[in-house]
C-alpha cells in the first residue's frame, strides 16, 4: 500500500506557511484517523500503524508539524506553541471535510490532543495518548530538553540509525528494518555533503527560556469526556505509573503498559498496534 502525500498554506501569526502530510486508506473512508507526532519527530514515525489502519478501511492521516518533517520551519521559535499547534490541525481537519477523527497522539502530539478535546465544539471521537497524560515531571522535560534543539551531522544514513538508537531508545526493541525507516525519514541533506535531522533547532527554544518545571494539565483532563487509550512505557520518565493510575480512575479512560519501552512506545509492533486497532474499531 502506497501512501499519498499532501500539503497545504496555513496562516500563522507571521504568515502562511506549508503544512506537509502523509494519508493512508480510502480518501472516502468512513472515519478519519488522525496520528501526531512527538516533539522531535514527523508523521513518518506512524506509516507501520497507518497501513494496518488503513486495512481496516479507515482513512489516515499523519501530518509534519510546523517546522518538522517536509512542513515548513516557522520564522519566529516562539510560535513553536501548543495555541499554533492546534489551530494548524484545526485546519488541517477543516480541509479533510469530516465531522469527526479519531486521534492518536504521542508525546507532542498527545497534548495536542488532549487541549483539543477539551475545548468547547470539539472534531474527536476517540483519543489515543501514546506514553503523555496531564502531568509531566520536570525531570523528563529537562530530559528532553539536553537533546532536543540539537544540529548535527552526519556522513549517511548509517550514522543517522546509529544517533536515533541512542536518543531513542526507550522507543522499544525495534527491528534493524524499523530503525532504518526511522532514520531514512528522519534526515535530509544539509547542503554540505552531510546529512541532518528534518527539524527546525528552534522547536528547541521553550526549553532553553526557563528551567524546566513540574506541567500539569489536570483541569483539561477533567475536561474530557472522549473515550481514552493511555499507553503508558512501562520504564517512562515522562509519564509516571501513578499518572497513569490516576488517568485510569476517569471512567471513560483505559490504560495500558507496553513492556519493555519507556518513552515513548514506537507503535510499530504488532501487539501495540493490535491495541490501538481494538479501541478505535469499537
Amino acid at each position: 500500500m502506497t501512501p499519498r502525500t499532501h500539503s497545504m498554506p496555513v496562516l500563522g501569526p507571521a504568515g502562511f506557511f506549508r503544512l506537509a502530510w502523509t494519508e493512508w486508506g480510502p480518501a472516502n473512508a468512513a472515519r478519519t484517523v488522525m496520528c501526531v507526532h512527538g516533539l522531535t519527530r514527523n508523521g513518518r514515525d506512524f506509516d507501520a500503524l497507518a497501513r494496518a489502519l488503513a486495512e481496516d478501511g479507515l482513512r489516515v492521516v499523519c501530518p509534519d508539524m510546523p517546522g518538522r518533517g517536509a512542513s515548513d520551519w516557522l520564522p519566529k521559535p516562539d510560535d513553536y506553541a501548543y495555541p499554533i499547534y492546534m489551530q494548524t490541525l484545526a485546519a488541517l481537519y477543516a480541509r479533510l471535510d469530516v465531522a469527526k477523527v479519531d486521534w492518536v497522539g504521542t508525546s507532542m502530539g498527545g497534548l495536542i490532543g488532549m487541549l483539543t478535546a477539551a475545548q468547547r465544539g470539539h472534531y474527536i471521537r476517540k483519543l489515543v495518548l501514546n506514553d503523555v497524560g496531564p502531568f509531566i515531571p520536570a525531570a523528563a522535560l529537562q530530559r528532553l530538553g539536553n537533546y532536543v534543539g540539537r544540529d548535527p551531522r552526519f556522513e549517511d544514513f548509517g550514522q543517522v540509525e546509529a544517533y536515533l538508537r541512542k536518543v531513542h531508545a526507550p522507543f522499544g526493541q525495534l527491528t534493524d528494518p524499523e530503525w532504518m525507516h526511522l532514520a531514512f525519514h528522519s534526515a535530509e541533506e544539509s547542503g554540505d555533503g552531510n546529512l541532518r535531522l528534518r527539524y527546525d533547532p528552534a522547536i528547541g527554544k521553550p526549553f532553553q527560556d526557563k528551567p524546566a518545571d513540574d506541567l500539569a494539565l489536570w483541569a483539561f483532563w477533567d475536561q474530557l469526556r472522549v473515550p481514552v487509550l493511555a499507553i503508558r512505557g512501562a520504564d517512562s520518565d515522562l509519564l509516571l505509573r501513578e499518572t497513569l493510575l490516576r488517568m485510569a480512575k476517569k471512567p471513560n479512560c483505559e490504560a495500558v503498559e507496553i513492556a519493555g519501552c519507556g518513552h515513548a512506545p514506537a507503535l510499530m509492533a504488532p501487539d501495540q498496534i493490535a491495541t490501538i486497532r481494538n479501541f478505535l474499531s469499537e
